[in-house]
């Protein structure tokens, strides 16, 4: 892949890691044990992940690349608003998996409707020369079958097979349902 299509592969690696993330947060969240604060303690190793990877790693990589340390007051506003909105959304992503949501439909709505809100979003911080005369019926078109596909997948899961969830999460009510 040629330097023009860095992007790309860079893209599609973020593809993997969101696309895997909910799962994995999922079975963080169950393999805690404890169905009151599970999430909660799932979230805190998120944020020691996030601290290593997004906090340790980007100064080694300023500090080998000799950067300088000043940080424009606009640039530094809308940095920390953007990993407050992403950690937000991490939390969220638990709370409702919290209230029965499962891997497959929660993050199928997320992944679906965040290209819809990143597409309005992106329109009103940089709107497209002529404004509204100017957006392609292509365009919405992609965020009705953005919010199409998300509904159908969301709607029509297939069942999985019983959910790994440990056995001191399971309530006698539950168990006694099971061995009948």
């Amino acid at each position: 892949m040629g330097a023009g299509w860095a992007w790309l592969g860079f893209a599609l690696m973020t593809m993997v890691s969101w696309g895997t993330y909910g799962v994995f947060l999922h079975t963080g969240q169950m393999a805690m044990g404890d169905p009151v604060n599970g999430r909660y303690k799932a979230f805190l190793f998120v944020g020691i992940a996030y601290f290593f990877v997004a906090v340790l790693a980007p100064l080694l990589v300023l500090r080998l690349n000799g950067a300088t340390w000043s940080f424009p007051a606009k640039g530094l506003t809308w940095s920390l608003i953007a990993g407050a909105v992403g950690a937000a959304g991490a939390f969220f992503v638990l709370m409702a998996f919290g209230a029965k949501g499962t891997p497959t439909v929660v993050m199928s709505i997320v992944f679906a409707g965040a290209p819809i809100v990143n597409a309005f979003t992106a329109y009103a911080f940089h709107p497209p020369v002529g404004g509204l005369a100017n957006v392609r019926w292509q365009f919405v078109l992609g965020i009705i079958l953005a919010a199409t596909g998300g509904a159908l997948v969301a709607l029509y899961k297939p069942d999985s097979v019983a959910q790994s969830v440990p056995a001191s999460m399971v309530t006698s009510a539950e168990q006694t349902k099971v061995s009948h």
